[in-house]
């Protein structure tokens, strides 16, 4: 590989960890000699294509420290669709400013964006290193194990049912009925992380729906009504992305973003646990109520995970090891070692495979029967989530008067 600069970007929605990741390639790529400038685009691609760039190398160790400890996108994120139009002009920009190393942090778009750069690039006859480094809370990249920022978000989520599953279990002569939503617009393992608080059988949630099963009225009365009668109250965690049989959105959404990506509580639609809550309170004669957790389980820095936040710095460390050593078109990935322990391998997988689809739960994560999530499934997830706090349980001992 020829000596040249090196850029990155972030892209999509933010994460608890995505600086981390930032972190490691700024680290990793100051060991070496063939990489001269380490340089940060402003905005991703959409900064790029405008000129915008900071010198990163300038930043000192203290503050890359910190930044691996700062929650969202620190040089700040972009949805542009790059379409075919536009390539030229990231060519332009990568020979005016000698980049011969790219990485760009991101969910599937963001790899598509690295993946067509790099492959017109490659066409053109410019020499260039272009790596993915993946990053979502959605959990649904294709290719890898998990993504950097899931083990986070899920901490967020298992926290926030543990503590509003305390509230919902004592207001139940108020509110019989609780709905929790997490994001997740093709697949559910954030709303499934919920799972994670219930040590007991009446702990909630209760149920647990995501967008890999799709939901029936009949279905979701028939289980309101059993978890009312054998808890006296009913606690369910859904995601954001659930759909109808038909394939509609629980939501009723009909809004789409520039990526034909439906927009969930935008203008024309509801949220999906607004309509959950509805439906079941009519259906039961109660109130209840729902609860709608958007960015800030994307951001909470305060419910890190430890793991997460580690194999985050760990990818961008990978990812500037990979383009060093003249490989390109790649996504670091993570391999879970086959064992009791927990243990992960950083491999690379191709960017046309991150782009096969959508990563949505395994069948043997979910229980149809009981409208939740397996054993497997909660045995995949501790690791990545960490141990969560032990609450006080009463042993509400009756007195006799």
């Amino acid at each position: 590989m020829v000596p040249g600069n090196l850029v990155i970007g972030q892209s999509g929605g933010p994460t608890a960890v995505i600086n981390a990741s930032l972190a490691g390639v700024i680290r990793e790529a100051k060991a070496h000699s063939n990489i001269r400038g380490i340089y940060g685009m402003r905005w991703g691609i959409q900064g790029f294509l405008a000129g915008d760039l900071v010198d990163l190398r300038a930043e000192d160790d203290a503050t890359l420290d910190l930044l691996a400890r700062t929650p969202s996108s620190a040089l700040g994120s972009c949805r542009l669709k790059l379409t075919d139009a536009l390539l030229p002009a990231v060519l332009d920009r990568l020979r005016r400013f000698d980049v011969r190393y790219l990485f760009y942090i991101g969910g599937d778009d963001s790899q598509n964006t690295t993946h067509r750069v790099v492959e017109y690039c490659k066409a053109q006859g410019y020499e260039l290193c272009g790596i993915g480094i993946p990053k979502t809370v959605d959990n649904d990249l294709y290719g890898t194990d998990h993504t950097p920022g899931y083990g986070s978000a899920a901490r967020f989520v298992a926290l926030s049912a543990q503590q509003g599953g305390r509230l919902a279990r004592d207001m139940q002569k108020v509110d019989p009925v609780c709905v929790y939503q997490a994001v997740g617009r093709d697949a559910g393992w954030l709303a499934a992380a919920a799972a994670l608080a219930r040590e007991e059988e009446s702990d909630p949630p209760h149920l647990v729906y995501v967008p890999e099963r799709p939901l029936t009225k009949e279905r979701l009365f028939a289980d309101a009504e059993r978890c009312l009668s054998a808890y006296g109250f009913v606690a369910i965690s859904v995601g954001e992305g659930i759909v109808w049989q038909d394939g509609s959105p629980v939501s009723g959404t009909q809004v789409f973003d520039k990526f034909g990506n439906p927009e969930f509580g935008s203008t024309g639609g509801a949220s999906a646990a607004m309509v959950v809550k509805s439906l079941v309170c009519e259906h039961l004669g109660v109130r209840g109520e729902f609860q709608v957790v958007e960015s800030l389980q994307m951001a909470g820095m305060d419910r890190v995970s430890d793991v997460d936040r580690a194999e985050a710095f760990r990818a961008g460390e990978e990812a500037v090891r990979l383009a060093a050593a003249g490989r390109t078109g790649l996504m670091v990935a993570f391999e879970r070692v086959p064992g009791p322990a927990y243990e992960c391998r950083y491999v690379a997988v191709p960017l046309t495979r991150v782009n096969e689809g959508k990563q949505r739960m395994p069948d043997a994560f979910l229980d149809d029967t009981r409208s939740f999530v397996t054993p497997a499934f909660l045995d995949y997830l501790r690791p990545l989530v960490g141990p969560l706090p032990t609450l006080a349980r009463l042993g509400y001992r009756p007195v006799k008067g």
